[in-house]
């Protein structure tokens, strides 16, 4: 079967090859992969810059949706012909994050779903809202999960509160949508006035060009009758996260998703201290975060914004397109 692996680091040196066909174990599936998305943390994984000691070679990429086309002894969850993704903790299936379920993400710690065919436990595949198309699904289980996690796991987000996002990525673009559907009202922040306009074309009632106002959290204050938001959903990281305290209120909650802006940066304690506010790090979610996710999907007809289809022997391509920045949602691979 044709495989992409990470041999040495960089965009460019990312190597398609082959690899034998996967045999299935005792509670294993089979899947036939249909399509992938792109996450950042891929385009870091390919560069070396998520994990520099990863142990090569490694499949990437732990986005991605197919077909069941066999089997193994035992399983029960799914049957030949049903449309599944992975879920990004192959071992995350309810429960509190552990540091055993962190060793058991796709694409990372280990191999990833950029192959024809890929082996998983029928523990770690879910079913996908039948009304997405096989890249519309392939957006879900890393970005949607993250900004469901962000707002309705860790935050309780309902009717009339105010949620800040950060940018037209995936995890920014969903939590929007997700909002918009618990009767939220969005503040989008982007440098791009062209992307602000689609922002708010999908419902964000106000917008903030941050290359024109760097001081953007107290624009957010104004907006808010001085009050600030309920939510921030943070994926700049330490470079916006000033600024994100100043938009919170006090007693709300900044949600840390992403290192956009660099991992490390002075942080604002007394922030965080007088306003009361909860500062809490997401990483994806689990397998019961999804079901509940795809339920609200599924009965809300939601559909992921897709920016861009490449063709399955074009990755490269599309992490340069990624790390372009120039994306609005989510890049995809049709195998």
């Amino acid at each position: 079967m044709k495989v992409y692996e990470i041999q040495q680091f960089g965009i460019d040196a990312l190597t398609l090859t082959e690899r034998p066909d996967p045999q299935l174990s005792y509670g294993q599936v089979l899947v036939k992969m249909r399509a992938a998305s792109l996450n950042y943390r891929d385009l870091l994984v390919v560069k070396g810059l998520y994990d520099p000691k990863l142990p090569l070679p490694r499949i990437p990429f732990s986005d991605g949706v197919g077909a069941v086309v066999a089997v193994g002894e035992g399983v029960t969850r799914v049957k030949v012909g049903d449309r599944v993704a992975g879920i990004f903790f192959q071992k995350w299936l309810g429960g509190e994050l552990t540091q055993e379920i962190t060793q058991s993400a796709l694409g990372g710690a280990i191999d990833g779903i950029l192959a024809e065919y890929v082996v998983l436990h029928e523990d770690g595949v879910i079913h996908v809202p039948e009304h997405l198309t096989d890249e519309e699904a392939a957006t879900l289980p890393c970005a949607a999960v993250t900004a469901w996690n962000a707002l309705f796991h860790a935050g309780n987000l309902k009717a009339g509160d105010t949620v800040l996002v950060q940018g037209t990525g995936g995890v920014s673009i969903f939590a929007l949508q997700f909002s918009k559907i618990a009767g939220a009202k969005v503040i989008a922040t982007s440098s791009s006035d062209e992307k602000l306009e689609r922002v708010r074309k999908m419902g964000a009632a106000e917008t903030i060009n941050y290359k024109q106002l760097p001081e953007w959290g107290n624009r957010v204050r104004e907006l808010t009758d001085g009050k600030g938001v309920d939510y921030v959903v943070e994926v700049g990281g330490a470079g916006t996260l000033s600024e994100s305290l100043r938009a919170v209120r006090h007693g709300g909650q900044v949600s840390l998703i992403g290192v956009l802006s660099g991992g490390k940066g002075e942080v604002a304690t007394a922030a965080i201290v007088m306003k009361n506010v909860c500062v809490q790090g997401i990483y994806v979610g689990s397998r019961e975060m999804f079901a509940a996710m795809n339920s609200a999907i599924a009965l809300h007809k939601l559909r992921p914004v897709v920016d861009r289809v490449y063709p399955f022997h074009e990755v490269p391509e599309a992490l340069k397109y990624m790390e372009s920045g120039s994306h609005f949602g989510k890049i995809c691979i049709r195998f």
